[in-house]
């Protein structure tokens, strides 16, 4: 009687109780749907998207433009013969912590491992779940990275590594929860460093000057310590906003990259992460780059406008923007920019074309973004709309960006910068290139010269010798 009871509980039991199956489907599921959310937080489709977005995400081919040349991002769908669905968790590990593929070979930092091997193992397994099971796999061949010499050669990055590759994040006893998690998104997932930081002459971030700003395809990435010329004069819901649609009313806009990293990360992460990474970014030590930005105080130009000189002539030059010769930036503007932007460079009342007055692009030490943002344009998609302005390269030759640089900076922004047309051309071609990579035929055409001297002492050493026998 007692073991037929204890059968009939136990029968009940199973039947109340969710199989083991049934339990391991929704940790499964759980895990692929965390692994998604840290996949957005890494940005990972940012880069491994397909040129144009034109097909299935993470299916690469996307071109990265580097100092050393044109990196390919690769294929990372789950497919066996093109992308990664024959790697184990270790090989996953492996690439994302320390840059090296499963057959040994190299990857450049373009990829931010140096950003993620900071990340913890179980985001890691998390990361992986999904790759494996959230993502459809894409049997689409990319071409494979191909530099110059000497930078096609992916063994050498193993000498870097040896003098780069270091744990980028370190829990701080002093930082409560909150800043702790901030850190760690900032610092391994973010990657922020990997933009924000400037590098030194062999590509390696310069630690001492984290955060405080750096070039990057022509863009500037500002300096965001807490110093007055960084983000100090911020408050941490301004930093929220901005993360999340890259767009703050008297601020600043974000494009280029970091436009990339509002529309394919930051928007997607919850309200939490962005006040974490907000509270860290405050706290970060504070690194001096020029004069304080704030542009909500400072005089400018455009408030003693004249605005009856500044009326569009009835009659504008509809080929303006294709002449040469005397340039008139004035005229430029108006006819490019004031339909959006107001011919008093306040922008709309609701903020959606942003004023040119109060803007850091306009205001700061460094007008690149300005110049990048002409010739590029600005495109971001938020939760809530989308940021289409457009790009002026083909329309506008280097003389004549530079004149509308010059008319925006010398009435609505900071009249202490200017640009010329040699450096609209340097930006229109990716930035300033580093002198090593300037100097790097000079040095191969050197090696050259020296080893064939060495080649002809030692055949010269070796007929005499030979002569005395």
């Amino acid at each position: 009687m007692t073991r037929h009871f204890a059968k009939s509980l136990g029968l009940a039991v199973l039947l109340l109780t969710p199989s083991h199956a049934a339990l391991a489907a929704d940790d499964t599921t759980s895990l692929v749907e965390r692994g998604e959310y840290l996949a957005k937080a890494g940005d990972c489709a940012a880069c491994h998207r397909t040129p144009q977005d034109a097909g299935q995400p993470y299916a690469g081919g996307y071109v990265i433009h580097s100092p050393m040349g044109e990196i390919v991002a690769s294929n990372i769908t789950p497919s066996i013969s093109e992308g990664i669905g024959a790697y184990s968790e270790q090989d996953f590990a492996q690439v994302l912590t320390q840059g090296v593929r499963p057959d040994g070979s190299h990857l450049y930092p373009a990829m931010p491992y140096t950003a993620y091997r900071g990340l913890k193992e179980e985001d890691i397994h998390a990361l992986y779940t999904y790759f494996m099971q959230g993502v459809e796999p894409v049997d689409a061949a990319v071409p494979e990275t191909n530099l110059s010499f000497p930078f096609n050669l992916r063994f050498s990055m193993a000498g870097w590594n040896l003098l780069f590759l270091k744990d980028p994040y370190t829990p701080d006893p002093s930082h409560d929860a909150e800043v702790d998690r901030g850190h760690y998104l900032v610092d391994t997932l973010g990657h922020c460093s990997s933009c924000h930081t400037p590098r030194n002459v062999l590509m390696g971030e310069q630690q001492d000057r984290y955060l405080a700003g750096a070039s990057i395809e022509g863009w500037h990435a500002p300096n965001i310590t807490s110093d007055a010329s960084g983000i100090g004069s911020w408050s941490e819901e301004e930093l929220v906003t901005y993360l999340q649609s890259g767009h703050v009313a008297g601020r600043a806009q974000a494009g280029g990259g970091m436009a990339e990293a509002i529309e394919h990360s930051l928007r997607h992460l919850s309200e939490e992460d962005l006040r974490s990474m907000a509270a860290y970014l405050k706290q970060v030590p504070p690194i001096e780059t020029g004069k304080p930005v704030d542009v909500g105080q400072r005089i400018v130009q455009s408030e003693t406008l004249d605005l009856a000189t500044l009326e569009p002539p009835l009659n504008v030059d509809p080929d303006v923007m294709s002449q040469g010769g005397s340039l008139n930036g004035q005229l430029i503007y108006q006819g490019a920019c004031a339909s959006c932007h107001q011919i008093d460079g306040q922008g709309t009342d609701d903020n959606f074309y942003p004023s040119l007055v109060h803007n850091t692009a306009t205001q700061g030490e460094n007008p690149d973004n300005l110049v990048m943002a002409i010739l590029e344009g600005v495109h971001r998609k938020t939760n809530e709309y989308t940021v289409s302005m457009p790009a002026f390269h083909h329309e506008l030759n280097d003389e004549q960006v530079a004149a509308v640089s010059n008319y925006v900076l010398s009435q609505f922004g900071n009249p202490e910068q200017s640009v010329d047309a040699a450096h609209v051309g340097e930006l229109r071609r990716g930035g300033e290139t580093p002198w090593l990579v300037k100097a790097m035929p000079w040095l191969l055409a050197a090696g050259g010269v020296m080893a064939l001297v060495v080649v002809v002492a030692i055949v010269v050493m070796w007929r005499r010798r030979k002569a005395r026998r």
